[in-house]
């Protein structure tokens, strides 16, 4: 590798790291630039190694929002714990499912994400004091680690992203709490899904702790300011990003 490729790689991961730690959906921006890096790799390559990065960002990020945030332990722990065996499976399964499948719809739904969440300027960033019913947070810690953490071993881009809404909109939490919630579960989901992709043998190791030292910068710096600035800061940069996911897999699809 040259030297330049070796900046490139810890720009992108540090770049991911933050956009990972504040909102989910790092994986867009890494992913794209090991191809481009490393053609002669099959994706699942690529897939592999950017979970190492992956894990050890969204870790941290996790560390960080406990230590200043409330979790809700009884919805997050045991989504989590479900995560890693369903992102397992879903990793086991990637060969079978074309991606082009999922393209189209997942366009479409960060597309409805970004025009709910701009529409709904107090949406996540209003405390609101709702109670929820036991088979309400059942249902989302089954759609959280079965479902999401499924998809994240299956496909992944915007799971943190799509974390976010689902505890935000069916446990009335803010952003801030959300996003905190969704590391936990996607540090599950990422845990599951390596463990796959390791004993494929589609995991370089030495590149992906490499990338892992720029990933967890990025989460560090991401994971601060948006303590710092709060749910509407993370609302907005919400927006940004599933709006340039749209874009990326619509270029991917038709481009």
């Amino acid at each position: 590798m040259d030297w330049y490729d070796v900046a490139g790689l810890l720009l992108a991961a540090g770049a991911a790291g933050w956009v990972d730690a504040v909102v989910g959906g790092g994986g867009v921006l890494l992913i794209p630039v090991l191809l481009l890096t490393f053609p002669q790799f099959p994706p699942a390559t690529a897939l592999g190694t950017n979970k190492i990065a992956a894990i050890m960002g969204t870790s941290t990020a996790a560390v960080m929002y406990a230590r200043r945030t409330e979790l809700d332990r009884s919805v997050v722990l045991p989504a989590a714990g479900l995560a890693v065996p369903s992102a397992a499976l879903g990793a086991l399964s990637a060969a079978s499912f074309p991606t082009d499948w999922f393209r189209p719809v997942i366009m479409v739904l960060l597309v409805s994400v970004a025009l709910f969440v701009a529409f709904r300027p107090n949406f996540g960033v209003q405390s609101l004091e709702s109670a929820t019913s036991t088979r309400r947070r059942m249902g989302v810690i089954a759609v959280a680690g079965c479902g999401i953490g499924f998809y994240d071993g299956l496909f992944g881009p915007g799971v943190g992203t799509f974390l976010i809404i689902l505890f935000t909109s069916l446990l009335a939490k803010q952003f801030l709490e959300s996003a905190a919630m969704a590391k936990v579960v996607n540090a599950g989901s990422n845990l599951g899904a390596l463990a796959v992709f390791a004993v494929q043998g589609n995991v370089l190791w030495t590149l992906g702790l490499g990338m892992a030292v720029g990933n967890i910068t990025g989460a560090l710096l991401g994971s601060r300011m948006a303590l710092k600035k709060g749910s509407r800061f993370v609302r907005t940069v919400l927006v940004l990003v599933v709006t340039g996911m749209a874009v990326k897999m619509a270029f991917d699809q038709f481009g």
